[in-house]
C-alpha cells in the first residue's frame, strides 16, 4: 500500500486517471524505419509474431471469455480469427479496457488474488505486434490449443448444498440487456458457517454475462417489508440482501482463509441478480450455488462479514461530469480486509476506498474506474490485504457521469436520485471483512512488516 500526501484524484473536476493509465495510452513502439541491412535483419529476428508471442498471452488472459459458445461478441482463438480485430485489440489493451479490471495501478494495494489483468510488457508485446502490421509467423511456433471444459466444475470440491432457480428463464432471441432479480428459498433449518461458495451456469452458458448472490435474512425481509413468498420468483424493490458471490467468465469459487468462514442462517434465502443478453435465439438459463459448509458444530475463529461504504445521498443533475458522493464505515475492532467491489449503476464513473485511521493518517486502499457490465469484486491477496486497527473509518468516494459522453447513460437531461432500479442511481462500496483480536492484529502487523518486500507489484 502507498500512503498518499495530497490526491491527485480530488479535484473539482472529480476523478482523473492515474499516471499507469495514462503512459499505457502512449506506449513508445520502436520503428525500423532507416535501419541498416544488419539492423533489419535483427528486427526480422526479434519480430513480434502472432505465433510465438501473441497467442500465449490470448490463451493466458483472453480465450477464457473470446472463444466460441460464450457471450463475447468474437473468438480470438486462430489468427484467422484474430487479425481482423488488431486494431481494436491494440485500442482496448493500451486503454485496459480489456481484460476487464480496472483497479488503478498507481495507487494503493496491487495484489489482488483475481486479478486478470495484463502486464505493461503484455501490453507493450501486442502493441508491437499490431504496428508492425500483425504478423502470423511461424506455424510451427504457436502454442497448442488451449482445452477448456464443456461446462464449469467445481473448484471447490463437491458443495453440500446447491442451489438452482425453481424454473428457467427464457433469454428471448432479441431481447435487450435485462438484469433481473429472483429470490430462492433454500430450505435452510439450521445456522451453518460456510467454508466454500461458488456459482455456476448450469443451462445457457453464452447468454450470461454475470450473476451475482446475495442473502437475505429473514430479519431483512421483515425490514424491508418486500414480496417475498418466492412463489413466483419475485424480489421485491430494495430487497437484494447482503453480497456473498458473484460469476463471470473465468472466476472460480471462494474459499474462505484458513480458519474463517461465513455464516448462512436458518431461514435465510438467496437472490440471484443477473446480466442476461441475447444471442439471436430463444435461449433458457438456469444457474446453480454451491456451498460447502464447516462439519456441524464448528465454529471458524474468524466470521467473515459483508456490507456496503454507502454515500447518504446521491443527487445527479442533468449533464452534469464528476458528480461526487461520500460514505463513511468506522470499524470497532482490528480487522482484515478482504476485498473491495465499487457498486453504482449506469453512470457511475469510478470509485476509491481509504482508511483513516484513528492517529489521523490517512491511507488510499484501492481507487477503480467503474463499468456497470462489470461488478468486479476485487479480492486481495493474502500478503496485501489492509490490517485495519480499531476505530479506522473506511471511506468510500465515488464519481458519476451524468452526460452524453457516458455511452452507459440512457437520459443525460434527467435528475437522477437514489433508487435500485437500474435506471435509478446508487454509491457504495461492497467490502468483505473479518474482526480480529488485538493480540492477532499486532502479530500480523509485525509480520507485515517483517516482509513488507512482498508487497511490490508485479504488474
Amino acid at each position: 500500500m502507498r500512503t498518499i500526501a495530497k490526491y491527485r484524484y480530488f479535484t473539482k473536476a472529480g476523478f482523473i486517471l492515474s499516471a499507469s493509465i495514462a503512459m499505457a495510452i502512449v506506449i513508445a513502439i520502436p520503428t525500423v524505419a532507416g535501419q541498416s541491412a544488419s539492423s533489419n535483419a535483427l528486427a526480422t529476428q526479434d519480430q513480434v509474431t502472432f505465433a510465438k508471442d501473441v497467442a500465449p498471452i490470448l490463451q493466458n488472459r483472453c480465450q477464457v471469455c473470446h472463444r466460441p459458445g460464450t457471450f463475447a461478441p468474437m473468438s480470438l482463438v486462430t489468427y484467422e480469427e484474430t487479425r481482423p480485430w488488431a486494431k481494436s485489440i491494440k485500442q482496448k489493451v493500451v486503454t485496459r479496457e480489456m481484460p476487464p479490471w480496472f483497479i488503478d495501478k498507481n495507487v494503493g494495494v496491487q495484489h489482488f488474488s483475481n486479478d486478470v489483468s495484463l502486464s505493461d510488457e503484455e501490453i507493450a508485446t501486442i502493441a508491437r505486434w499490431v504496428d508492425s502490421g500483425a504478423p502470423k509467423g511461424d506455424p510451427a511456433a504457436m502454442p497448442p490449443p488451449r482445452q477448456f471444459p464443456a461446462a464449469e466444475t467445481w473448484q471447490i470440491g463437491q458443495p453440500d448444498l446447491i442451489v438452482t432457480l425453481p424454473k428457467d428463464v427464457i433469454v428471448a432471441a432479441k431481447a435487450p440487456d435485462q438484469w433481473p432479480d429472483i429470490l430462492v428459498d433454500p430450505g435452510l433449518t439450521e445456522d451453518r458457517y460456510i467454508q466454500g461458495v461458488q456459482i455456476i451456469p448450469a443451462k445457457g452458458f453464452p447468454v450470461i454475462h454475470h450473476i451475482r448472490t446475495s442473502i437475505v435474512e429473514p430479519t431483512d425481509e421483515t425490514r424491508h417489508g418486500g414480496q417475498l413468498d418466492g412463489t413466483d420468483g419475485a424480489l421485491g424493490v430494495g430487497e437484494q440482501g447482503v453480497f456473498l458471490n458473484e460469476y463471470a467468465i473465468g472466476k472460480k469459487g471462494d474459499v474462505f482463509p484458513e480458519g474463517s468462514g461465513r455464516l448462512i442462517k436458518a431461514g435465510t434465502k438467496v437472490n440471484f441478480e443477473m446480466h442476461l443478453h441475447a444471442i439471436g435465439k430463444d435461449t433458457p438459463i438456469n444457474v446453480a450455488l454451491g456451498l460447502k459448509f464447516y462439519p456441524k458444530g464448528y465454529v471458524p475463529q474468524h466470521v467473515i462479514s459483508s456490507t456496503t461504504v454507502s454515500a447518504s445521498e446521491v443527487d445527479l443533475r442533468p449533464n452534469t461530469d464528476n458528480i461526487r458522493s461520500d460514505g463513511y464505515l468506522t470499524l470497532k475492532n482490528a480487522a482484515r480486509l478482504l476485498s473491495f467491489q465499487p457498486h453504482m449503476h449506469n453512470r457511475g464513473k469510478a470509485e476509491c476506498l481509504e482508511a483513516i485511521y484513528p492517529t489521523g493518517r490517512v491511507e488510499m486502499l484501492s481507487c477503480a474506474r467503474f463499468r456497470f457490465n462489470w461488478h468486479i469484486n476485487y479480492v486481495y491477496n493474502d500478503v496485501a490485504a489492509p490490517l485495519l486497527p480499531a476505530g479506522t473509518v473506511l471511506h468510500s468516494i465515488m464519481w458519476h457521469d451524468n452526460t452524453a459522453a457516458n455511452p452507459f447513460n440512457p437520459d443525460p437531461d434527467a435528475q437522477i436520485t437514489y433508487g435500485q432500479r437500474t435506471i435509478d442511481e446508487m454509491g457504495s462500496a461492497w467490502i468483505s471483512w473479518y474482526y480480529m483480536s488485538e493480540e492477532d492484529f499486532k502479530r500480523e502487523t509485525e509480520a507485515r512488516r517483517a516482509n513488507r518486500s512482498t508487497l511490490t507489484s508485479s504488474r
